[in-house]
């Protein structure tokens, strides 16, 4: 009896032996706490940082908390399907993306999946949401001009692909406007676009994907959207996963324009995520690292070596101000990692100047190494013209009596104000941009009416169309102003005064 007790007891812990060498207890955890899109987890030792776990009921999270006895997880889905007690396993994965120029023209969510009810996407390639940047030696310098569209921007705060160039300014000052057109702009130019729309209404969605349609623009471009019904994770990981989707043409060698809008949402969404993993607040309750998640998102936006492909992202990031401070917590982040900001200022937009941009706040730190010669020969002396103007503006109300070289000044500058006038939808091409902004700076169009210089200018374009096409074309394939040109763009200008005065 006692024989076959000892061989019993020894079968036994042979058996407790072969199943725990067949599970591995580092690979399973258990639910401790759930709520807010926070889970708590007991167990799962191995697990790795923003790792990816499977929950019952098909429900995903990622890891951002590794305690000394528990694991902090946000929620992919619904936290109202995972319950106390259940049980969770490690996919021994980091969270991905499907890539791919299958993504061309549709509507994702932070995940990936298709939302625009067009169908299932079938991606061949994944890369995850979070990847290092590439290394110094690996990057170019930014010389080449992304073109916007836009006079005030192309003129005086050059945009080059690889470059980051913050669009800041308070609510409803047409930062969103300046980002739309900019990819209006890309059209029949290779360059992919990705608008990430982080916290927004979906109605506001709707109608940007249908104004992208109705100009042709959706070909080129994908929409990854993390709405404001969502919750704070997907939200936080939006601009990751849009950033792996961009990286996945910039290495194939293409040029890739990325809008993030807005990250204010954003750092408010990772704060929340921060607050309930129990993590310690900093500034404003926003955690010690908030300038890194940014820093590492925007760092991935260069321009690569030729011998990488020579491909390109160029960053758009987007933040809201509160009653114009430029010098509040987030603002100034964003600002010390970017190459330059465009501010847009509430009076300049109250006034009536659409963009509504403050040439003296907006700066390009990459500069005229980002712009074609006949754009830095017109637009050279631009920002001090308006500086100028804008500081006697400024004198003139306190007195009436003005000398006549300051009248000139005040008139030449609110004709340069009115030329950078434009109106959202309407980019336009090159040529047009440094036309346009010749015949300003040149004081060809001075003895007009303020009120009458758009209808002047489209006469003139109107002019060059029908009678002297060779001015656009030269100025749109060699880039060159030079005296030729110069004297036909004169001539037309003339032959439309006389009629129009």
């Amino acid at each position: 009896m006692t024989d076959n007790l000892e061989a019993l007891s020894g079968l036994i812990k042979k058996e407790l032996e072969n199943y725990e060498d067949k599970i591995d207890v580092g690979d399973v955890g258990t639910v401790v706490t759930i709520g807010d899109g926070i889970a708590l987890i007991y167990g799962l030792k191995k697990v790795m940082m923003s790792e990816l776990l499977l929950f019952p009921n098909d429900v995903y999270g990622m890891v951002m908390n590794l305690e000394e006895n528990s694991v902090g997880c946000v929620l992919l889905g619904k936290d109202s399907l995972i319950h106390e007690g259940d049980i969770v396993k490690r996919t021994h994965k980091v969270v991905e993306v499907g890539v791919g120029d299958e993504l061309l023209g549709r509507v994702i969510n932070a995940l990936g999946k298709p939302i625009d009810g067009l169908g299932e996407i079938k991606t061949t390639s994944t890369r995850p949401i979070e990847m290092p940047a590439p290394k110094i030696m690996d990057r170019e310098s930014v010389n080449t001009p992304l073109l916007t569209g836009i006079k005030a921007i192309d003129s005086m705060i050059p945009i080059g692909k690889g470059q980051r160039e913050l669009i800041i300014g308070d609510r409803q000052t047409g930062k969103t406007a300046i980002a739309i057109d900019t990819i209006l702009n890309q059209k029949d130019k290779d360059v992919y676009c990705i608008y990430v729309a982080i916290g927004q209404k979906n109605s506001s969605i709707a109608q940007l994907v249908s104004k992208l349609e109705d100009y042709g623009a959706m070909k080129y471009t994908t929409i990854v959207c993390a709405g404001a019904s969502e919750s704070a994770p997907l939200l936080y990981i939006a601009p990751y996963a849009a950033t792996s989707i961009a990286e996945y043409w910039m290495l194939q060698g293409k040029d890739v324009l990325i809008v993030y809008d807005d990250l204010s949402k954003h750092a408010v969404a990772y704060r929340t995520l921060s607050l309930l993993l129990k993590r310690s607040p900093g500034r404003e309750a926003y955690p010690g690292d908030i300038f890194y998640i940014h820093s590492r998102l925007l760092e991935r936006a260069c321009h690569l070596k030729k011998e990488l492909g020579g491909g390109s992202i160029t960053a758009l990031p987007i933040i809201e101000t509160q009653a114009g401070d430029i010098s509040a917590y987030i603002p100034t982040n964003v600002i010390s990692i970017t190459d330059g900001q465009i501010f847009l200022s509430s009076d300049l937009f109250n006034k009536g100047q659409r963009p509504a941009i403050d040439s003296g706040l907006s700066v390009s730190r990459v500069g005229s190494a980002a712009q074609y010669k006949s754009m830095k020969y017109v637009s050279a002396s631009m920002k001090i013209e308006l500086a100028n103007y804008l500081e006697l503006l400024e004198f003139s109300r306190f007195g009436s009596d003005l000398d006549k070289t300051t009248k000139d000044i005040l008139n030449h500058g609110s004709i340069l104000m009115e030329v950078l006038k434009q109106k959202q939808y309407m980019p336009l091409s090159l040529s047009q941009e440094i036309v346009d902004i010749y015949i300003a700076q040149n004081k060809l169009i001075d003895d007009i009416p303020v009120n009458k210089i758009h209808e002047t200018l489209k006469r003139i374009s109107e002019y060059i169309y029908s009678q002297k096409p060779e001015i656009y074309e030269l100025l749109e394939n060699n880039h060159l102003l030079d005296d030729d040109i110069k004297n036909k763009i004169n001539e037309c200008v003339l032959d439309v005064k006389k009629v129009i005065i």
